[in-house]
């Protein structure tokens, strides 16, 4: 028969062996990935969020030794991609490429069927890609931001700026810019922004606040005359160009952001693991090379930096948007 030190010293032995295993169990991270990774994108092929994920998914898979597979899923504003990566598991085999719509779009829609902070674990921010003011040369004499702050007021309501589509960056940075300026221009939305560049190009449209990616190949043939970025500096792909701030509107700053989403509960190792891989990758020259290409600006962010910046940005959106009273058709 046992002593009652004996019993206790065999209980012992027991809970140390029973621990063993945690103690030393791999954490999320080691094994992780070990299969392919798919890469949700809200929106179409061929914008420039699209190629951001194809570029940096290239590049962060072969150094992680699995495949990215991009999943094109479009549809009202990026909310039916958000909504389906809000509902995969947090398994680290799924994750989202975003842009300002996270922010904007609770505001917009009123009602969302997934919650831009509580359902996602941001992973990074990945690059700002500026919009730029433009005309067409039917307006030969308007050649400086203050040039179209001055017909503005000289003819309130009559000037028109195309969008594509309500709520979109483009459309926002035109409510931010007449807000400041204290202007009245006509916002015609339409549905995308490639029939809305061919009504500027035929002059249909006085200005539009276009994506960098779409607009300059106008601007370099000469169609369309560049008058400011949108964003607080200046942009490598247009140097020459100034910001809006600095041509004649002082504090004017839209800058579209695409950054990478993870459903919430997926473990924090992985989280770190994939910013990792997505930094080191934005850094190889042929991301940077392909970056250049469709104007984007590479930031990178650690998860915590992405959460402080989504909170800003909902925060500044969501009050400009209940002010001005926009409203998706």
């Amino acid at each position: 028969m046992m002593t009652k030190r004996q019993t206790l010293a065999l209980l012992a032995s027991g809970l140390a062996l029973t621990a063993l295993p945690t103690a030393h169990a791999q954490a999320p991270a080691d094994n992780w990935p070990s299969k392919p990774i798919r890469w949700v994108v809200p929106f179409p092929p061929g914008g420039a969020m699209d190629a951001i994920a194809r570029t940096l998914g290239e590049k962060a898979g072969k150094a992680l030794g699995q495949p990215f597979v991009i999943e094109n899923k479009p549809g009202a504003g990026g909310n039916i991609g958000a909504d389906y990566v809000a509902k995969q598991p947090g398994d680290g085999y799924t994750m989202m490429i975003t842009s300002i719509g996270m922010a904007t779009n609770k505001p917009l829609y009123g009602k969302l069927s997934y919650d831009p902070v509580k359902d996602f674990a941001p992973v990074s921010l990945l690059a700002v890609v500026p919009n730029v003011l433009v005309t067409n040369n039917t307006q030969p004499q308007v050649k400086t931001v203050a040039d179209v702050i001055a017909a503005a007021r000289k003819e309130p309501g009559k000037l028109t700026y195309a969008s594509a589509g309500n709520g979109t960056s483009i459309h926002l940075a035109g409510e931010v810019f007449t807000s400041l300026a204290k202007v009245e221009m006509l916002h015609i939305p339409y549905k995308g922004s490639g029939p809305a560049v061919s009504d500027l190009l035929g002059g249909q449209i006085n200005y539009m606040f276009d994506s960098i990616t779409s607009a300059r190949p106008h601007i370099e043939s000469g169609k369309l005359r560049a008058l400011g970025v949108t964003t607080a500096k200046r942009s490598s792909a247009l140097p020459n160009v100034p910001t809006i701030a600095e041509a004649g509107l002082p504090g004017y700053e839209v800058s579209p952001w695409f950054a990478v989403f993870m459903p919430a509960a997926t473990p924090k190792p992985i989280v770190n693991k994939l910013n990792a891989a997505l930094l080191a990758a934005m850094k190889d020259p042929d991301v940077a090379k392909r970056f250049e290409t469709i104007g984007a600006e590479p930031v990178g962010s650690t998860p915590e930096e992405m959460a402080k910046h989504l909170a800003r940005e909902s925060e500044r959106w969501s009050k400009l948007i209940t002010e001005r009273g926009i409203r998706l058709d």
